[in-house]
């Protein structure tokens, strides 16, 4: 049964803030003359307006003055009923703004807008008093660290290189972005970060907005057996015995397909729904990808970049938190990037807004071209938790397998050039007087073609 509060308790309240200007101070954040009785609204309207203006409680008789309420002083109070007054107050307050919110949301509902209901709700239930007085930074250091190493559960991306800059991998509760252009593997890294996790025993969903889900599990069959992605349908009876090897020490991954313009709560359904029909909880998500989502709290253009994009990445980022995992998403980058060889963060779709939200963000530099060498390379666009801004980390990839693992020592000193596939025709030009293998000139000048077609198709739609 809830609790009632009587009018004669919410009286005992201000008198209590009245008694002792510190205890109306740390509930400040909270007090809300709405929340009490009729009869009492206009004394609680004229201490919070009074205080804000004059920076110091109104006494009980300008009270009275003004709004006819008559409010006694206590006598013999003490230490132990401010504490019931702090408990009793902050219980009060969540279960009037709780009340008042379902009053609005029925509202609400019933006209058909649904959108705002959830913050509203989720709003009042989370109404706190700041109880927590922080960290004593010389009491015990080594406690300390611990501390936040244990609460950050750090999980290795899979790859050395790329742990180093990172200070040994990416943390839960963060949201992790890698930009890269149309055709720049960003599908492919995350799978192969799956992979990866799924392969040291971590459980995760991988939510793909754009391909299906077949053939994103297709993709994930050839990174997890090693077998090339066109042998795949040749000998499907060794790679589903492969399959079922891996899946005796792997964790659980899900491949789920959602349509483009889904919403957060959408992706947080599935996977509460996850943990209760199948029992999986998730140690990673990653969603493929940020931009084709549409957030919840605001209903905006989805031509409107900058807006949208900073709710769903606010969004998915307090998704992170609340479900406490490595949670990894990709974005695209502008049509002006595809000639750099350094991005930055004007680079990325939307701009400043993901970028701003997002604990790390990631540019991929690898062209076509690159992969067909064997080679990724990653920039390090931001990072809260290590000083790695700036780094790059050139990585190994199998264009059979499309597996992605670190760069061997002995090619680490030997950086691949950061070349865009329009860049690498230029390289083309300069190669026509050199030897070059039949079977490798097809391939490049095929890349080459398929490039300043797509360019040329870009220019005319706009």
């Amino acid at each position: 049964m809830a609790k009632e509060y009587s009018v004669d308790t919410q009286r005992l309240f201000l008198e209590m803030m009245l008694q002792d200007s510190e205890s109306y101070v740390r509930v400040q954040n909270i007090f809300n003359p709405e929340n009490f009785d009729r009869t009492l609204q206009p004394a609680a309207k004229f201490i919070q307006e009074h205080t804000d203006k004059h920076k110091t409680l109104p006494d009980k008789k300008q009270i009275e003055a003004v709004t006819k309420v008559k409010l006694e002083s206590i006598d013999d109070i003490n230490t132990g009923h401010y504490d019931w007054f702090l408990e009793e107050f902050e219980g009060f307050t969540r279960r009037q703004e709780l009340e008042r919110a379902i009053l609005k949301s029925a509202d609400m509902l019933e006209k058909g807008n649904y959108g705002p209901v959830e913050k509203i709700v989720k709003d009042a239930v989370q109404i706190s008093l700041t109880k927590d007085m922080g960290i004593d930074y010389f009491e015990d250091p080594k406690a300390r660290l611990t501390s936040l190493k244990d609460k950050n559960g750090q999980v290795s991306t899979g790859w050395t290189n790329l742990d180093k800059p990172l200070y040994g991998g990416f943390n839960k509760g963060e949201l992790q972005i890698f930009a890269g252009g149309s055709g720049s593997g960003k599908s492919l890294f995350m799978q192969n970060l799956a992979v990866n996790w799924t392969q040291t025993g971590l459980s995760g969903v991988y939510i793909t907005l754009e391909l299906s889900e077949e053939l994103c599990a297709m993709r994930i069959d050839s990174m997890m057996t090693n077998t090339a992605a066109k042998e795949i349908f040749k000998d499907i009876d060794n790679v589903e015995m492969k399959v079922k090897l891996v899946a005796k020490k792997a964790g659980a991954l899900q491949i789920k397909y959602m349509p483009a313009q889904s919403t957060v709560n959408d992706i947080r359904s599935y996977v509460k729904e996850l943990e209760i029909k199948h029992k999986i909880k998730p140690d990673f998500l990653c969603v493929d990808y940020l931009d084709l989502l549409m957030p919840i709290t605001a209903k905006v253009s989805p031509n409107d970049l900058f807006i949208k994009d900073k709710y769903v990445s606010e969004e998915l980022r307090n998704l992170s938190k609340e479900l406490d995992i490595v949670f990894v998403t990709a974005s695209q980058l502008n049509r002006s990037a595809v000639e750099e060889v350094e991005f930055d963060h004007s680079h990325i779709a939307g701009g400043l807004s993901k970028v701003n939200t997002a604990d790390n963000v990631f540019g991929i530099f690898t062209s076509r071209a690159m992969r067909e060498r064997g080679r990724y390379q990653i920039q390090l666009m931001k990072t809260r938790s290590s000083s790695g801004v700036g780094s790059k980390v050139d990585l190994e990839f199998n264009l059979e397998s499309l597996r992605i693992a670190d760069l061997p020592p002995e090619l680490q000193d030997q950086r691949a050039p950061v070349m865009t596939d329009k860049q690498d025709s230029k390289l083309q030009a300069n190669l026509e007087n050199t030897q070059v293998t039949e079977v490798d000139q097809p391939k490049i000048t095929a890349e080459v073609q398929s490039s300043k077609l797509k360019s040329l198709l870009a220019d005319l739609k706009t």
